[in-house]
């Protein structure tokens, strides 16, 4: 059966850690097909993370260089490399692409064996990624690709040369708007109010996108405010509007669903990996 858990954080409640976690942080890692996707999507959470002392890796699978309307594939490339620094200074997290080109990623032994790979090196417990019904074929073949990982991190003939990794891993997918053959259904919800300023400006310093590409994409470039802060709030505005389980109160939540194929966490599990969560 599949687990269900709905959980909301208490803001307060981060700033009061166990000391034990202390010593064992939580290792969470993050992959998404673009730069920018992982920021959208679980910016919240890693900065939630970060500021508890626990350890965040953001990863995408592409480079994003075909992402705009003006620029050049190796100039975007290199834009997005800089405000994927930026972006992960502000969260307090590792940050990196594995320089695939976008529109291009497919689910290869290669691409794999590298995600295998970081997961055991990261010695993850938590992995997130993208559901596997999607617009963008990237998005897709990403969660693919961390997908037919799940098991793999465990056998240690795969990807010898890296520490196998047998402790229970828990995968989980980011949140779409996309219904079939099954709509998101959220499993852990986390109030991200708290650190709401940092996730926005993560979001904007991916500006090649959120305030250039995606604008004239999807046809409301006119809307957008010509000055820096008025851009910060419409972008803000934006973002933080998606996924809300309840807006009336001035909060502001990011959801994730478990994914079957990696560890089904128990409630003592989730009280360990969650800490942000009420106790």
């Amino acid at each position: 059966m599949k687990l269900k858990i709905a959980a909301i954080v208490l803001a307060s409640l981060f700033f009061s850690v166990p000391s034990a976690f202390a010593d064992e942080p939580v290792r969470m890692i993050v992959f998404g097909a673009h730069p920018d996707d992982c920021d959208i999507n679980a910016g919240g959470i890693a900065a939630l993370y970060s500021k508890m002392g626990h350890k965040v890796k953001f990863v995408s699978l592409t480079n994003g260089n075909k992402g705009h309307h003006e620029m050049t594939p190796d100039e975007l490339a290199a834009r997005r490399k800089t405000e994927m620094r930026e972006s992960g200074r502000i969260l307090g997290i590792e940050y990196t692409n594995l320089d695939n080109n976008d529109g291009e990623l497919m689910p290869t032994l290669e691409n794999r064996e590298e995600v295998i790979g970081l997961i055991r090196d990261w010695e993850a417990d938590i992995v997130i990624t993208h559901r596997p019904n999607d617009y963008h074929p990237d998005h897709r073949y990403c969660s693919q690709i961390v997908q037919d990982a799940a098991y793999m991190i465990s056998v240690p003939l795969m990807v010898p040369d890296k520490k196998v990794l047998l402790k229970p891993v828990v995968f989980l997918y980011m949140p779409d708007r996309f219904q079939k053959p099954n709509p998101f259904s959220p499993d852990i919800v986390v109030e991200i109010t708290d650190v709401m300023d940092q996730k926005i400006d993560a979001i904007c310093a991916h500006s090649s996108q959120v305030f250039e590409w995606l604008p004239w994409n999807n046809g409301y470039a006119e809307f957008m405010p010509a000055d820096r802060e008025g851009k910060r709030r419409f972008i803000g505005e934006l973002y933080l509007s998606r996924n809300q389980p309840d807006r009336t109160d001035g909060r502001y939540f990011e959801a994730f669903e478990v994914c079957e194929y990696g560890s089904a966490p128990s409630p003592e599990q989730i009280k360990k990996l969650f800490p942000m969560l009420p106790r």
